[in-house]
């Protein structure tokens, strides 16, 4: 029995997850967060008349944080986004980073000692949370390999 099923005639193409809209209430104070105390990327922060909204990447990862005053974003409300996940390869290390740059986070809590067990939440100002899942693999094989270029990278050398 094949475990790769694809629905017939679809193409042969990657089908990636690149941003998550984010519902938040002040666009700066969540930049602040996510930039200065998680460790995201700020990749772009669009103002004008028209808009004002930011792309936060994390170290590593593929796929970005959208917020700010998109007509989806005013569907939402500030804080409803539940259990969005990052994944590290060391728990422990990145809540104590997190809680040296003055973000409150959930004690570690070791649900089994297989791979991917270990797991630890905190939550941001709006109340969005997140959960941080060990996956000690990731050390030796990242899903995303060293030198990628991300959005912020490309878009800064006029890609």
């Amino acid at each position: 029995m094949a475990t790769d099923l694809k629905p017939e005639g679809s193409a042969e193409m990657d089908w990636t997850l690149e941003v998550v809209v984010l519902p938040v209430s002040d666009i700066n104070r969540s930049i602040e967060f996510y930039r200065d105390q998680v460790g995201f990327s700020l990749d772009h922060h669009t103002q004008n008349e028209h808009m004002n909204v930011a792309q936060l990447t994390p170290r590593g990862s593929g796929c970005s944080i959208v917020i700010g005053d998109l007509p989806s974003q005013k569907e939402m409300t500030p804080g409803s986004m539940k259990a969005l996940q990052l994944v590290v390869s060391d728990a422990a290390a990145a809540r104590r980073e997190l809680v040296d740059r003055g973000v409150e986070a959930s004690e570690l809590s070791v649900i089994t000692d297989a791979d991917g067990g270990t797991l630890f939440g905190f939550h941001d100002p709006d109340g969005n949370s997140w959960a941080v899942q060990e996956i000690r693999a990731r050390a030796q094989k990242p899903l995303i390999p060293k030198g990628h270029v991300g959005l912020g990278e490309w878009a800064g050398r006029g890609g």
